[in-house]
Parts: structure tokens; sequence; C-alpha cells
């Protein structure tokens, strides 16, 4: 999920309006790590929160949303970033990465699990301020979502300042290395499995795709190769919370994902 909420920022970056509300208003220049936590914070509270904790989650979005606006740097015009235009490329954006990341890297999902997934998750469009009716309610309408806005998009200078940021965000002298060897391998891997219109719009040729969902594969086995318990102590820690309210039984496993393609409720 690291791998496509990075994919996710690569993909909202070609949305020329959505970018200019992020580097018009935003610090991640100064504060990359605190505003990527900030952003998995959020995401793990609507996942895993209670409902009281989402909806606060929600609103504090809300809140900052609106005070923010997006000039356009030809015609002068302002646009308020909560603009639905503008939340709705972004909900989408993510929703594609995190569904079409989990499933490439050997995730069990069927395709009647993914369009409940796109469903579920209109409630966060509407917890971020979305009309959950104008939100894709499964694979296929998100799939015609990016057909309808693929015109809009472009890779402006301010997208590529944002990929040039993923491949080599700030970090201490000394751990220059590992960004080296760790972080630019995952951004150029979350790169990679960007769709080819994405790769398109960049200039660059899009990698062969099963050669990516190849790499994919190995990382999501690799990753899930390590301990549950240890993998949900990273921040921000909000499934340890869950499974402590909730009881070990409620623990999220594949294989119940399986369970459930077999005994559909």
């Amino acid at each position: 999920m690291w791998l496509a909420g990075v994919r996710a920022l690569y993909l909202q970056a070609l949305h020329p309006a959505t970018v200019r509300g992020v580097t018009q208003n935003s610090d991640f220049r100064k504060d990359a790590w605190g505003r990527l936590l900030r952003t998995a914070s959020f995401v793990g509270a609507i996942t895993y929160g209670t409902t009281p904790e989402a909806e606060r989650a929600g609103a504090k979005v809300r809140a900052i949303h609106r005070r923010l606006a997006t000039t356009d740097p030809g015609t002068g015009e302002r646009l308020p970033v909560d603009t639905p235009e503008l939340l709705l490329w972004v909900h989408c954006a993510e929703i594609d990465s995190y569904l079409g990341t989990a499933r490439r890297s050997g995730y069990p999902l069927t395709d009647a699990q993914a369009d409940r997934y796109v469903d579920e998750q209109r409630t966060a469009a509407r917890l971020v301020g979305l009309d959950p009716e104008s939100v894709p309610a499964d694979t296929a309408q998100l799939a015609a979502y990016f057909e309808k806005v693929r015109p809009e998009l472009a890779a402006t200078p301010e997208a590529y300042e944002v990929a040039g940021f993923l491949q080599a965000p700030p970090v201490p002298r000394l751990l220059l290395p590992a960004r080296a060897v760790v972080w630019r391998r995952a951004a150029g891997l979350a790169y990679a499995a960007l769709p080819a219109f994405a790769h398109e719009l960049y200039g660059r040729p899009a990698p062969a795709a099963p050669s990516v969902t190849r790499r994919l594969r190995t990382t999501g086995r690799a990753l899930r190769a390590i301990p549950p318990y240890i993998r949900w102590q990273l921040p921000p820690g909000h499934i340890l919370k869950a499974v402590g309210r909730l009881g070990p039984g409620t623990q999220p496993s594949r294989y119940k994902l399986r369970e459930q393609a077999c005994h559909p409720a």
C-alpha cells in the first residue's frame, strides 16, 4: 500500500489544477515525511478507526480544504481546492492505485470483491466532501471515469517537479545511502506501475506490463512474509488499535478474503 500511495501521487500530479493546488499550498518540499505520515494517518483512520474517528478525520480535511484555493498562472482564475472535480480526481487516482497495486502484487481479490471495494470507498469520498452518488461505484465505472478525464490531463512543470521530488525526497545525510538503495527502487517501481497513458504523458515509454507485475508480485511476497504483528506496528498504528478494540478474530487476512469469495454473504 505504500507503493500504491506513491503511485497515486505520480498519477494525481498529472491533473494540472490539482497539482497546482499542491505546489501552491503545500509545504511538501520542507515536510515531505510529515505530510506522508499525515496522509497515511488519515487513510488509516477512515479504514480502521471507529465511525466517530473517521468522521472527525474527514471534518478536519474538509476544514483545511475550505481555506485553500489554486490560481491558474495563465488566466488568474482562482479555484477552491475542494471543487468536486479536483476531489474526484484525487479520490479515483488513490482508489485505482490501491486496488490495482494490491491485485498486481498477488493479493487475492475476485472481481466481485474489487467492485465491492470501489463501492465501499464512496464513504471515504463522502468524508472529504464529495457526493457519493457522483463517485464511481465499481471497477467498470472507475475505468470509464479515467477514459472521460484523460483529455484534461497533462505533464505540466509542476507535475515534473512532484515526480522529481518523489524520486529523491530530502533526507538527513546519514540516510542518503538508504534513499539511493531502498527508496529510489520503491519509487521507481511505483512509477513503473502507472497506467500506460500516464507514462505517455510523462514522455517516457511504458515498461512491459508483465515485467512490472512480476516485480510487484516479488515485492508483495517479500513484504507479506514479514510477520503481520511487526508490519502493523509501522506508523500510524491503526490496525493494532482496531484489533485491540475488536479482538484478534478481526485481524486483516487474505485468507478471509478467499473464504468470503467461496462463501459470499
